[in-house]
């Protein structure tokens, strides 16, 4: 049987860098966001997780959408996939991990190996598109 994990993730670059988390007990990063909740827009979920995980606000009215990513989902048996929807936004305050979160990261495509495999593909489109060095 093959299933689909629904996820939105926030796209945040600066100086050529990603914002990037590591949640406990993991040995990857993450692309900072999450999974949808029943009845939740896009927006509604993106703004939901980045609140709960890095403790700030995104403005939703700045949201574009960045694109549509699918690969096999890090840690789950084979043909089990997760689709990412990727968007940026502008934001206030400063990004603080929280409880579930340990650690947050500046990364760069030399990273690439260090992140999840949709992750990967996130990276290689920003990589050729020139926004990640």
């Amino acid at each position: 049987m093959n299933t689909t994990i629904d996820k939105i993730a926030w796209i945040h670059l600066e100086h050529g860098r990603i914002l990037s988390t590591r949640s406990r007990g993991k040995d990857v990063y993450y692309l900072p966001g999450g999974k949808r909740e029943p009845g939740e827009t896009d927006l509604d979920t993106l703004t939901r997780e980045i609140t709960e995980e890095l403790t700030i606000a995104l403005n939703p009215t700045t949201a574009t959408h960045l694109g549509t990513f699918r690969a096999q989902a890090h840690g789950h048996p084979d043909g089990i996939t997760v689709q990412m929807t990727c968007y940026t936004a502008d934001h206030h305050g400063t990004p603080t991990p929280s409880s579930e979160i340990d650690e947050i990261v500046w990364l760069t495509y030399a990273d690439r190996p260090h992140v999840s495999p949709v992750d990967q593909l996130i990276f290689d489109h920003l990589h050729r598109s020139g926004h990640l060095h």
